[in-house]
């Protein structure tokens, strides 16, 4: 089943979803596959074993110059400046409000940064940082390279018989590789919750590489559907739902991302907003939900208090495969953030109980 157009951009491995008969859907404007073997399936598949995603729709931004790390600490709201070399690190791009425009990943290599940031946002985020970066900064679109995230307790075994080393690495590291003649740049992370790596391939090797990893019995191939259920049973924010221009990273339960220094001294967009919100708390919290009985609560319900009264919104729900039961995120009202708060969600007309749960659902299983 195909429910693209000829319109979406297609990234190096397509030929190769198809091949695996892959269901394609159009998703931030690129053919992606969706699903292979069937959503719950391939998300068990990737908490038991392995499982290897196309990722390769996302953004990788060199900036390059002396004083790039100084330049980016501008825009974001991380320490970056004192990120060291091989070490990878999430933040975001704020506007002055302090919303997020978007979620990153950034690296510092020995003679650049390397960002990795949303197919969807991709074109702002890079019309906003040769904006607002000086001029001294050489800002660089790799358009040539793939990327793959293997994720799965199995991740380890199953790319060190192809790349011997990254056995080695520590949770967000990030080092250069060869595999068979391609230069490969790996990061231990990934978006699921599980131990993995993130593999930037160049395109004309992408094919072959996925190929060799895919000749391993524990790793099968995982569409965007189990990447969305996986991510959220961790806890995970999803650009554009969870977060976007007008949450901050306080109120999304991101303040992790923002060092000691950062907070303190501010010197980035929104730093006004996001120290206020510090002090004295925000308005409203993202939090787990868990929904009563077998029913999944969707995006876009409004969240009630036992009285009726509309108190949030859900960004994110579905069925938990490996929680056994529905699960949720959300906003809801300062006040109502706390573990065990008993509230409801209205959905089709009806109001369906729920807890407010800590996050994660499924604990985190990375290499520390």
């Amino acid at each position: 089943m195909n429910d693209t157009t000829n319109e979406s951009l297609k990234t190096p491995l397509n030929a190769l979803h198809r091949e695996l008969g892959a269901r394609m859907v159009d998703f931030a404007g690129y053919d992606m596959p969706v699903q292979f073997d069937g959503i719950m399936a391939e998300h068990r598949h990737v908490r038991e074993a392995a499982g290897l995603f196309d990722v390769s729709h996302m953004g990788q931004v060199r900036l390059i110059g002396e004083n790039a790390d100084a330049g980016l600490e501008k825009l974001v709201p991380s320490n970056i400046r004192e990120l060291k070399p091989g070490r990878q690190r999430y933040t975001m791009l704020l506007n002055n409000q302090g919303g997020i425009l978007d979620d990153l990943m950034v690296t510092r290599r020995e003679a650049d940064l390397l960002l990795v940031v949303n197919a969807a946002c991709k074109t702002d985020d890079i019309a906003h940082m040769r904006a607002n970066l000086p001029a001294d900064i050489t800002l660089d679109v790799l358009e040539d390279r793939a990327l793959l995230a293997l994720q799965g307790p199995q991740a380890e075994a199953v790319l060190s018989a192809l790349v011997p080393g990254v056995a080695d690495m520590r949770f967000m590291d990030a080092a250069g590789f060869d595999w068979d003649g391609a230069d490969l740049w790996i990061s231990r992370s990934g978006y699921t919750g599980e131990d993995g790596y993130e593999i930037s391939v160049p395109n004309d090797r992408a094919e072959d590489l996925a190929r060799a990893l895919l000749s391993d019995d524990r790793l099968k191939p995982i569409g965007l559907g189990a990447r969305d259920s996986l991510r959220l049973e961790a806890g995970l924010c999803l650009y554009g739902h969870d977060i976007d221009t007008t949450t901050s990273p306080v109120e999304a339960g991101l303040v992790w991302a923002m060092q000691k220094r950062r907070r303190s001294e501010g010197g980035f967009p929104g730093a006004d907003r996001v120290q206020r919100e510090l002090a004295d708390g925000p308005s409203r919290h993202r939090v787990g939900l868990q929904p009563e009985g077998r029913a999944p609560v969707r995006e876009g319900a409004e969240i009630a208090d036992a009285d009726g009264n509309i108190i949030g919104t859900v960004t994110s729900g579905g069925f938990g495969p490996s929680a056994g039961t529905p699960v949720a995120m959300g906003y809801v009202a300062a006040g109502f953030e706390t573990p065990g708060t008993q509230v409801q969600a209205m959905q089709r007309g009806k109001a369906l109980p729920m807890t407010v749960a800590g996050l994660p659902f499924v604990k985190h299983a990375y290499k520390r």
